[in-house]
């Protein structure tokens, strides 16, 4: 009896044990970082440390998500607000919250379908449409379409564009709409632009035109493990920021 007991005991250990190896940190990370995250976590992979597994969206639904209790170990935002949003709320470790990229915001049209005009204060956007759409990213809560909001305004367009603009829920998809010719044009990410050969840059909004646009890092309180330390530490070194450049990314 005591034998059996004991060899229960050990193939329970053992498969805590299995479990705990089996466990992968967790990485909320916005959409537009998609591709980059995906190729520095293959790298972290080749160091000999497990692979860590991305969950990707807007960086307002990852943060509400941790809000509630989600299981990240590490977060990248695309914007401060919603770092700060977390951190205000004490969610983050604030040692370890650092600055990790920076982007720049453009134009686009279908491909099939460029527009020729100059961005500058009062540019005839809206004309240039022809009744078609513009697509963003939320502009009520998506960082993107905020800083798209951000420039239109600054560029005092942005109340003759209005009846025009779809939102989408992310990035991504705000480019989708253009891609697939559903929206006349779009504002989306440098970085996001360059993966597709569907659409064209109409041209960058002046860097002044809206808040510098920085993608602040982040271990999560609730789960800062060795696991979440270390790799918040590979994702700010010098073979992260290689791969952050060949992307298209501001490194500094």
């Amino acid at each position: 009896m005591v034998r059996i007991l004991t060899l229960v005991l050990l193939l329970c250990f053992a498969g805590s044990v299995r479990a705990a190896d089996d466990a992968k940190l967790l990485v909320f990370a916005a959409s537009s970082l998609t591709e980059v995250m995906n190729e520095v976590g293959d790298a972290y992979a080749k160091t000999g440390q497990p692979r860590p597994v991305f969950s990707f969206a807007a960086s307002s639904a990852l943060a509400r998500q941790i809000e509630n209790g989600a299981p990240a170990g590490v977060f990248a935002s695309a914007d401060e607000e919603w770092m700060d949003y977390l951190a205000q709320r004490k969610l983050i470790v604030p040692a370890t919250r650092e600055a990790l990229v920076g982007n720049s915001l453009v134009l686009i049209a279908p491909a099939d379908r460029p527009l020729t005009l100059e961005i500058a204060p009062n540019f005839l956007l809206a004309a240039a449409l022809k009744g078609g759409k513009l697509s963003l990213a939320d502009p009520a809560s998506v960082p993107a379409g905020k800083y798209a909001k951000a420039a239109f305004e600054h560029l005092k367009v942005w109340d003759a564009l209005m009846p025009n603009v779809i939102n989408a829920d992310n990035v991504r998809n705000a480019m989708a709409f253009v891609e697939r010719g559903e929206a006349a044009a779009g504002v989306v990410y440098a970085t996001d632009a360059a993966l597709t050969k569907k659409v064209t840059v109409v041209g960058t909004f002046p860097a002044d035109s809206h808040p510098p646009i920085t993608y602040p890092l982040a271990v999560i309180a609730a789960n800062d493990t060795a696991a979440a330390r270390a790799f918040r530490d590979f994702l700010l070194g010098d073979q992260a920021k290689a791969i952050y450049r060949n992307y298209g990314f501001v490194v500094k």
